[in-house]
């Protein structure tokens, strides 16, 4: 009954401005590639901040739209959280890079000015290396294995690895499979791919996948890749689904190959500082409230990937499945360069044993 009531929002939301962006990209992401948008996207200031009575609010920043999947999960969260502490506690959201870019609010929260932040893995590698593991390409096979690894022994070890940066982190909720799009051609298999410039993010794992690929990976920064794309100084880019659809990639990039090359979660944290302050009833219901948060965020997520493709193929976009298996064998030889690419091979043999 649950998936169905997010379908049903989640064709009106579609139905709709995601983001206040077109082709010329008002919308624009961060170098992670989260969507960032003007203030004139869906989504009110009323329906970001929390409860007035509430004695605790809790400042949670995020660089996605106010519409976006992010935003979303923290709107259950807030909602569960102000239930759960008997509107005690409650979270006051801030999208669209309102605290600053995700980086900063990750050093705000470690450092305790800022209470939450929900981000994705791209900058947590500078703070903790084995992060970098998550970027290897065909990690996961699908979004299942991911949560089992993600929500176990693994996952937990690598939020806790966040302790050393006076961080908490919360638990991995979800970004999405990464996907290629390009305006030149449909690509399905590697062989397509190769000597297409395709925009990535500044991350060595990935830029070394798409070399692998036959690719030419150019890191650049998200608020420039409209004009890259319409000027043709990139072929393509990639992201997942959810951020293509949202920040109107595909009003100029007409094929979209869904090769799910990348996993990429996000990491709800809060500051240790702020967390060590909560009651033990506090605690009990900030952390039930963010467990159910996560499960429905995970699940806003699918459906909103499979309403996005389906309004793009709408659009006339060419959505193209592939043969993953292919592309798995293509990307095979970026794990040979565990050692130079400085990632703990007994992370990723054991993510592997995890699976």
């Amino acid at each position: 009954m649950k998936k169905r009531v997010i379908a049903v929002l989640l064709a009106a939301t579609l139905a709709g401005t995601l983001t206040a962006c077109g082709s010329g990209g008002a919308g624009a992401s961060n170098d992670t590639g989260t969507t960032e948008t003007t203030k004139t996207g869906g989504g009110s200031e009323d329906t970001m901040l929390g409860s007035e009575s509430a004695a605790v609010h809790l400042k949670a920043g995020t660089t996605t739209a106010p519409d976006g999947h992010y935003v979303k999960g923290l709107q259950e969260m807030q909602k569960l959280l102000e239930e759960y502490s008997s509107g005690e506690m409650t979270i006051d959201i801030y999208p669209n890079s309102q605290l600053g870019n995700e980086r900063d609010m990750m050093e705000n929260v470690g450092m305790g000015v800022q209470e939450m932040c929900l981000i994705s893995t791209g900058p947590i590698p500078n703070f903790v290396p084995d992060f970098a593991v998550l970027d290897l390409p065909y990690l996961f096979e699908d979004a299942q294995q991911a949560y089992k690894v993600l929500d176990g022994e693994v996952g937990t070890s690598l939020l806790r690895k966040l302790d050393g940066q006076g961080i908490k982190g919360v638990g991995f909720w979800e970004n999405g499979f990464r996907e290629v799009t390009n305006d030149k051609k449909e690509i399905v298999t590697p062989e397509d791919l190769k000597g297409m410039k395709i925009r990535t993010m500044e991350n060595n794992v990935h830029m070394a996948t798409y070399k692998e690929l036959g690719a030419t990976a150019t890191p650049m920064a998200w608020s420039e890749i409209f004009t890259a794309l319409q000027q043709g100084t990139v072929d393509g880019q990639e992201n997942p689904i959810a951020i293509i659809e949202s920040a109107k990639v595909y009003e100029v990039q007409k094929y979209v190959s869904m090769i799910d090359l990348f996993y990429s979660p996000c990491v709800l944290m809060i500051a240790q500082s702020t967390y060590d302050s909560f009651t033990d009833a506090q605690k009990e219901a900030f952390d039930k409230a963010a467990e159910e948060a996560k499960t429905y965020q995970r699940e806003y997520s699918a459906s909103y990937t499979d309403e996005a493709v389906r309004k793009m193929k709408d659009a006339g976009v060419t959505v193209t499945d592939v043969d993953k298996a292919q592309w798995k064998e293509a990307a095979a030889g970026v794990y040979d360069e565990l050692d130079s690419l400085g990632l703990n091979k007994e992370l990723v043999e054991k993510i592997q044993a995890s699976k």
